[in-house]
């Protein structure tokens, strides 16, 4: 051995046991083993395995508990790194484009497996139980939402859109006060800077979670769980599939002229906690983390597009919302013509990326567009009733295309924008 390796030996760190068997085990290997050993552990001891929904409720909570704060100073911090508000606004444009533009594709892709399978073909909803429907807000009181009256209650409340539409216009301004707001913009780059490595604590504990929620997933109600309502099920789980593994990775090819191979592979992370947690919002820190290390996307894109795309990137949710809609059609006896196809196909586009980021929203948002095609409220609450104890495993799956669309969009973004590094997206992952 010569003096130089010999040095360069001496002078290798020595890694603790600890950070050899966890730490750098890139995490999606952590997350699927604890998946495996959740559902495995839930068929062994069925409704026992609840004791341990705590562990996924811990994960829940530390997710929810980060996001409202991550977002509020993730976005001032990314727009003001842009430098000029000129740019925010066709970045603005361009995204929200895209997340509409890839809704109307799931939706088109959702009633089309619908009318093919006919999943709602001869279903029986004597034993169902209606569930209570609230009443839908109009197009104008939801543009009125994003406004909010009191910053520190969508704070408190995780109105993600309020909490963005604030965070925005406070950028705004301090970027207009030029070098006099310098000491708050250092100090709001500190904050976003501490809230991700916040985030790189919480991340560390999803393999604990998402055996806690499969756990309790599959032994309160088995593994039939994932197979009732058959058609239903395979037709959400085709939809998805395709969204996720066909759509999206073929966006990344044709306009983003990246390989697809290595993008599905940098966002497992994030699929593995999006398919555990049934949330958009819950999944938004591993999201960020992979966006950066395995994607190569800048901090100006993670820090404005991901959180957006949190509220309005619902590709899955907009396929299943179109799919369901057809299946409460069928179930009802009601013929759907080629014009009450187009509004479903519409609606559920618009309802969609209006849709709050908890699980099972979805099925409460199908009302309004069954409104649309002459269903009324009690109808579509029967269809509710007959789902809902059904709809967590197809929470689970549609979460994951919900989650891919966010990443999807903003490495497409940051490709045309040129804020993303290449290279990074083609090397093996690194968390």
């Amino acid at each position: 051995m010569s003096e130089t390796e010999a040095s360069s030996t001496q002078a290798a760190p020595r890694r603790s046991p600890l950070q050899r068997y966890w730490f750098d085990i890139p995490l999606w290997k952590r997350i699927l083993p604890a998946l495996l050993l959740g559902a495995v552990a839930g068929m062994a001891y069925g409704p026992e395995a609840a004791q341990v929904k705590w562990l996924g409720d811990i994960f829940v909570r530390l997710t929810r508990m980060v996001v409202a704060p991550l977002v509020f100073v993730t976005i001032m911090a990314g727009v003001m790194a842009l430098g000029d508000p000129k740019r925010l606004g066709a970045l603005g444009l361009r995204t929200v484009g895209l997340f509409v533009g890839t809704a109307a594709i799931a939706v088109c892709i959702g009633v089309s497996l619908g009318l093919l399978l006919q999943p709602g073909v001869g279903v029986s909803l004597a034993a169902a139980v209606p569930q209570e429907i609230k009443p839908g807000r109009s197009l104008s009181e939801q543009l009125l939402a994003i406004i909010p009256l009191n910053p520190v209650q969508a704070l408190v409340e995780g109105d993600m859109l309020a909490i963005i539409f604030f965070a925005v216009l406070f950028a705004a301004a301090l970027l207009k006060l030029g070098e006099r707001a310098k000491p708050l913009v250092d100090a709001i780059n500190v904050a976003s800077d501490a809230m991700l490595t916040v985030v790189k604590f919480v991340i560390e504990t999803a393999p604990f979670g998402v055996f806690g929620l499969v756990a309790t997933a599959v032994g309160v109600n088995g593994l039939g769980v994932f197979v009732n309502v058959s058609l239903l099920a395979l037709g959400t789980l085709v939809c998805c599939t395709i969204q996720t593994l066909v759509v999206q990775p073929g966006l990344i090819r044709l306009a983003g002229a990246l390989p697809a191979a290595p993008f599905l592979r940098g966002a497992a992370d994030a699929i593995l906690v999006a398919f555990s947690t049934s949330s958009s919002s819950a999944s938004l820190p591993v999201e960020m983390t992979v966006a950066e290390k395995n994607l190569g996307l800048h901090k100006s894109i993670i820090s404005t597009v991901l959180p957006v795309g949190v509220s309005i990137g619902r590709d899955g949710t907009a396929l299943y919302v179109a799919l369901l809609s057809v299946f409460a059609a069928q179930a009802l006896g009601v013929a759907l013509q080629p014009v009450d196809v187009a509004l479903i196909i519409g609606a559920a586009t618009l309802l969609a990326v209006s849709t709050p980021p908890v699980p099972s929203s979805s099925l409460f948002m199908m009302a309004a567009v069954l409104s649309v095609v002459g269903i009324d409220d009690a109808q579509s609450a029967l269809i509710v009733g007959f789902i809902l104890p059904f709809d967590r495993p197809l929470d689970m799956i549609r979460t994951v295309p919900n989650v891919m669309s966010n990443l999807t969009n903003a490495t497409l973004v940051a490709r045309w924008s040129g804020e993303m590094d290449p290279d990074v997206l083609r090397k093996p992952p690194r968390v």
